[in-house]
């Protein structure tokens, strides 16, 4: 099962979401408030985590931000507002979906970002496009601001833009597996999600892909 940890600061809401998603994910921990989610996370190392918005202390962002472990997030919020919803994802989010979607569609969403996919309640999924194929440069306090102007390239996860970068450089399977420190097997999933979400048809109409986007 997929290791979830549920961050919102209402424990009726947490104690709704265990309910709906027993049997389906592995619960590992939940948290009310921003310093108790990063702990959290932090400690038990999640593979998914559910994230509110809107919480104090800075809410979902402060988190994404605070988090020293590699997880995925996947945003639940009442808010449907597109600047909530950009905001979070170029935080780092891998999805977004709004509190009224059922139990099952929750557990779908969960799996596909476990999984390296992005994942969108229907209309939310317009705010993602609109904002990021205008090729807006995105802010990042840490390094250089970076343009964004490529939906196809931001849904590809950090994992698969590195082996993305290795393929095009000519490494096979093997060689990025070492140089990753993964398995040829796991090496193969990658490069099949990598294909899918580019809609390329073999390694080398990707290697040109890459090429004409400056990914290698």
């Amino acid at each position: 099962m997929v290791k979830v940890f549920l961050v919102d600061d209402h424990s009726v809401f947490r104690s709704g979401v265990r309910a709906e998603l027993g049997g389906r994910v592995e619960i590992v921990g939940d948290a009310g408030t921003v310093a108790e989610a990063i702990a959290g996370i932090d400690a038990a190392r999640p593979d998914v985590v559910l994230l509110d918005v809107h919480m104090p202390d800075g809410g979902g962002v402060a988190v994404l931000k605070g988090v020293g472990v590699d997880t995925t997030f996947l945003a639940l919020s009442v808010s449907d507002a597109a600047e909530d919803v950009i905001s979070v994802i170029r935080a780092g989010a891998r999805g977004y979906v709004t509190k009224n979607i059922s139990g099952p569609e929750l557990a779908e969403a969960i799996e596909r970002v476990h999984s390296g996919d992005a994942y969108f309640s229907p209309r939310l999924a317009g705010f993602v496009l609109d904002a990021f194929a205008g090729g807006e440069v995105v802010e990042d306090p840490a390094e250089e601001p970076r343009k964004i102007d490529d939906p196809v390239v931001d849904a590809l996860t950090r994992r698969e833009l590195e082996v993305l970068r290795l393929l095009a450089r000519g490494y096979t399977y093997k060689e990025i597996g070492r140089e990753l420190f993964i398995s040829v097997k796991t090496v193969e999933t990658h490069a099949s999600n990598i294909l899918r979400k580019t809609q390329q048809s073999n390694r080398h109409a990707l290697t040109r892909w890459a090429h004409s986007r400056d990914l290698d």
